[in-house]
């Protein structure tokens, strides 16, 4: 196939995918726990469960959608018809995880764990498709390269939107009235990310015809599993999100409860932008000037380091906000210094390229 130069609006397109993604995902990273616990009121202890059978499912229903993927065939091409088809419930069933029905603690309980499940099963369909779309576009690697970079930028501009916004669109819709505010703000998030989604689908193109699949679903599944470096990979990927998530969702907690001072989370959410950006931006140096795998080990011994330090070491709000800072541009690096290096048919995750 002839290669050709693709264009801003293409690559724009195809980054708004995973900013839809990061409008999402960092929302429910940042505020989902603290929702359900003290806005909707279920036990801390059954949440925290909650999202981890959700994340065990992951595990499971990852490289199932990617197969799945792999195997669709349509006029659209293999990835994108699952990018818009799956925008528009994956918005719905987003709102609903948010809304606050009344019922009993059990059938809160009931409610949260199947809403959330299914939250996490819809970002899956148009998750996991988007990131193997990056790989059909075009075959040049220089424009991979590009194709990728718009997507970083417009993740993290994504992310940005999602966890400054999301507060003010709370007060804003709700006032006193915080369920309200929550299922509101996250209602206009939603839509956003939609229209992001179905941008994304009608910019891009499908070009790289790849081989047709001759192995079945079971043959595949076992391949993967028995390919030692991607479960190495995995591993180490499972517990780098699990650490992202536990630092984020423990947040909204940390300033409201030990600090005291909950209107220094905007405070702490610009950090994590700011920190975002250095990180995307220096990645690619670092990467240059040392291996990915030296950059990986530091970037991580660093990340432990200030993560203790974080929560162990008295200091000041301000002193917190710099090492948030200091926090997120180390995990943003790790992020990408493992980008280009994705195994195949490793479940993708925001952020990570193919």
């Amino acid at each position: 196939m002839k290669s050709e130069v693709l264009s801003v609006k293409e690559k724009i397109g195809y980054g708004m995918g995973d900013a839809a993604s990061h409008i999402i995902f960092d929302n429910v990273m940042l505020y989902m726990m603290f929702f359900y616990t003290d806005i909707f009121g279920i036990p801390a202890g059954f949440v925290g469960t909650m999202f981890l059978v959700a994340r065990a499912l992951d595990a499971i229903s990852d490289p199932c959608m990617g197969l799945l993927a792999d195997r669709t065939r349509s006029r659209w091409g293999k990835f994108r018809p699952w990018v818009l088809f799956g925008a528009l419930p994956f918005g719905i069933v987003c709102v609903l995880a948010y809304s606050t029905p009344d019922l009993s603690m059990n059938g809160k309980m009931i409610y949260a764990a199947i809403t959330y499940t299914l939250l996490t099963l819809l970002y899956t369909v148009v998750n996991i498709p988007y990131c193997a779309l990056g790989g059909v576009i075009t075959n040049d690697p220089t424009q991979r390269i590009s194709l990728q970079s718009w997507r970083f930028v417009l993740a993290t501009a994504g992310g940005m939107l999602s966890t400054v916004l999301m507060m003010p669109l709370v007060n804003l819709i709700g006032g006193d009235n915080k369920p309200l505010g929550f299922q509101g703000g996250i209602a206009v998030l939603s839509v956003v990310a939609f229209m992001m989604l179905a941008f994304c689908f009608f910019t891009t193109k499908e070009r790289v015809e790849a081989p047709p699949t001759t192995t079945s679903m079971r043959e595949d599944l076992r391949d993967i599993w028995q390919n030692d470096q991607w479960r190495i990979v995995g591993l180490l990927t499972i517990f780098n999100i699990l650490a992202v998530c536990v630092r984020g969702g423990a947040m909204m907690y940390y300033v409201t409860w030990i600090l005291g001072t909950p209107e220094v989370f905007v405070a702490f959410l610009t950090t994590y932008c700011v920190g975002n950006l250095i990180g995307s931006a220096l990645a690619k140096p670092l990467t240059d000037w040392k291996c990915k795998v030296t950059i990986f080990w530091w970037t991580n011994a660093l990340l432990a380091v200030i993560s203790l330090a974080m929560f162990f070491v008295p200091m000041q709000a301000s002193s917190k906000r710099l090492a948030r800072t200091v926090l997120i541009f180390t995990e943003r690096s790790d992020q990408l210094s493992r980008a280009t290096d994705r195994v195949p048919g490793l479940p993708a995750n925001p952020g990570y390229a193919q």
